[in-house]
């Protein structure tokens, strides 16, 4: 690093420190609270149509998620399947681990015969859930070698809603059976003699969403349907493993905890995963963006994992059944969207124990975009590669000591710091992952470590921006790389001031 640069990184923090409030993080080494699945750096992917009128005409997005964006056979950016190869490099930077596709409210009215075969000879479709038409361009042969390209696993998510068993169960055997059966013979016809053996399926997607998903089922009926659907697919390959729906319609009564007691109990013998949705809204008050709803992401993660270990208990089942938090993302871009971002992968590392699958929504928003010089790498593409290529090993327990802050009755003393610490075996590092929600103040945090000393120089990586509310900007694009630095890290202290509105990454070796 220039030594320049260094030194103004060192004596930014030093003058920060004078305004600083204090804190303590204490990080235990040997307490352990999981080992963090690499399943967590996943994404979700399926065709969504925007019109820009619903967003008083601005253009925030590709027309479409899919068709143009990242598939395109036409485009010279596009690799011999179509594929956009901008996203491709992207997706195998971040180390994205899996992919779930193809929906969504799409699946809810799917067929996925309609995407298979010659694609001249292909059905076009209206698609329902986002009101546009549906070519069928992409389909399971199509998102297999998407998969393929960027290194990832494959996560399909079957049609609950107007799907049938047939549906399901024929799906499995195009994907998993080896030749020697009509859909396995098609999809060797169709240029694929092996299978794919695609391990994870999701029984539906929001099937509980009354107002918004085709086929809307109630939890009785929902579990009638995924308990048959889920015998006929492992009769078909009994290797496979189920992800059932949790709750997504989160209203006022608290039904939704009821839902997921429901679908725990009688799919009990299914389950492998049961899935979370939750998506960050905007808010215009700071305090209650930064700190209510990362309280109800901690709220929805703690409630169902407290319902696993009570059915777990009652029905004395062995095997573990855990978290997929296989939808979320933040609203918008800018700063405050990028630090929910780092808040949401605290949350899944805190509890790593539990979650062990998650799905950022969705693959072609991890870029920026830009309606006339196209896209390219914000701030969150940043964080996340910080989590995705670091945070691997075992969550290890953090004590904090920090002053709170209230945004309401339900919600009060929230840490203005929140952390996390990873302990890498591959590295043979600690990473520490500290959001400052404080808005206006910068904190300075005593760093003890309880078990071991930490050796040599903290090295820093910090995502930062004056400007917390507007959109990230194309021409702006080299100012949102992490700004890094060096602290002295000898014994088992170390003292660092975060700044205001800040995510900050600390790499340091440490005895364990």
């Amino acid at each position: 690093m220039n030594r320049t640069i260094l030194l103004l990184f060192i004596l930014i923090n030093i003058s920060f420190s004078i305004y600083a409030r204090n804190a303590v993080i204490k990080i235990d080494v040997d307490r352990k609270i999981g080992d963090i699945d690499p399943k967590i750096y996943g994404v979700f992917m399926e065709p969504i149509h925007f019109n820009p009128e619903e967003f008083g005409g601005e253009i925030l997005f590709p027309e479409n998620t899919l068709y143009g964006t990242l598939y395109d056979p036409n485009s010279p950016l596009s690799n011999e399947d179509g594929f956009k190869t901008n996203f491709i490099e992207a997706g195998r930077e971040l180390k994205i681990t899996n992919m779930r596709w193809p929906g969504g409210n799409y699946v809810a009215g799917y067929n996925w015969q309609d995407g298979i075969g010659p694609k001249d000879k292909r059905p076009v479709r209206k698609e329902l859930a986002w009101g546009t038409l549906d070519t069928n361009q992409v389909g399971t042969d199509e998102w297999v070698k998407l998969n393929k390209a960027l290194g990832t696993e494959n996560v399909v998510c079957i049609n609950l809603g107007t799907g049938t068993l047939d549906d399901a169960r024929y799906w499995v055997e195009y994907t998993n059976s080896e030749a020697g059966t009509y859909y396995a013979d098609l999809r060797a016809r169709y240029g694929s003699e092996k299978p794919f053996n695609i391990k994870y399926w999701c029984l539906g997607n929001e099937v509980d969403g009354s107002p918004w998903i085709m086929g809307y089922k109630n939890a009785e009926d929902y579990t009638k349907i995924a308990r048959e659907a889920a015998k006929v697919m492992r009769y078909t390959d009994k290797s496979i493993r189920f992800i059932i729906n949790g709750s997504s319609y989160y209203e006022p009564t608290g039904i939704w905890i009821d839902w997921n007691r429901t679908v725990l109990t009688e799919l009990r013998d299914f389950a492998d995963f049961i899935s979370i949705h939750r998506y960050w809204e905007q808010d215009k008050d700071y305090y209650s963006y930064m700190g209510k709803w990362a309280r109800d992401i901690e709220e929805k993660i703690n409630i169902t994992a407290a319902q696993i270990r009570e059915v777990r208990t009652r029905y004395k089942i062995e095997k573990p059944i855990y978290i997929s938090f296989d939808e979320w993302a933040p609203h918008g871009s800018g700063l405050l969207p990028t630090l929910a971002t780092a808040q949401f992968f605290n949350s899944f590392i805190r509890h790593a124990d539990v979650v062990k699958m998650a799905n950022y929504t969705m693959f072609t928003s991890m870029l920026g975009y830009d309606p006339e010089k196209g896209f390219y790498k914000t701030q969150f593409f940043h964080v996340f590669k910080l989590f995705s290529n670091n945070c691997l090993g075992e969550s290890v327990d953090v004590f904090l000591e920090s002053e709170t802050f209230d945004v309401d009755e339900m919600n009060k003393d929230i840490p203005y710091l929140d952390v996390t610490a990873v302990y890498s075996n591959d590295q043979d590092a600690l990473f520490i992952n500290v959001v400052n929600r404080h808005r206006e103040k910068a904190i300075t945090a005593d760093i003890l470590s309880t078990a071991g000393t930490f050796r040599g120089k903290a090295h820093i990586s910090e995502i930062n921006r004056k400007d917390m509310e507007s959109r990230y900007r194309y021409e702006e694009q080299e100012q949102y790389y992490p700004v890094s630095g060096e602290i002295k890290a000898d014994g088992n202290k170390m003292a660092y001031t975060f700044p205001a509105h800040s995510f900050t990454q600390i790499k340091v070796k440490t005895s364990k």
